[in-house]
């Protein structure tokens, strides 16, 4: 048992430091700069919203759909990597296999990109 526990030991030391590390560059940080937004700081930034509104405010429902496709489409190609890793290993089986799959993400986004889910009017 205590032999695995010292296997953990240099992960345990890692996230320790890590921890260290970013909790004293915060904390300078803080203590150094000033903290005084202007209008700039707290302007709308990156999705168009201001910044301090009502937190039930309603909105395009088109930030939700680009935000889901997204998603949908990134994770389904973060399975390429391990499958061209493992290639080699997997043989024919595998490419036809991940073909297929390809296809299937390749019919879903042209769906998606003839019914306009990608316009943005």
């Amino acid at each position: 048992m205590e032999s695995m526990l010292a296997e953990y030991l240099p992960i345990l030391i890692f996230i320790a430091v890590a921890a260290v590390i970013s909790g004293a560059a915060v904390g300078v940080s803080w203590v150094v700069v000033r903290q005084t937004p202007d209008t700039a700081k707290t302007s709308a930034y990156e999705c168009g919203f201001e910044a301090f509104e009502h937190s039930r405010g309603q909105f395009d429902v088109r930030f939700y759909l680009v935000a889901i496709l997204f998603i949908i489409f990134d994770l389904e190609v973060a399975f390429l990597f391990p499958w061209a890793v493992s290639l080699g290993q997997i043989g024919v089986f595998g490419f036809w296999s991940m073909m297929v799959f390809l296809a299937i993400l390749t019919i879903g986004f042209v769906y998606e990109w003839k019914k306009g889910a990608l316009e943005w009017d």
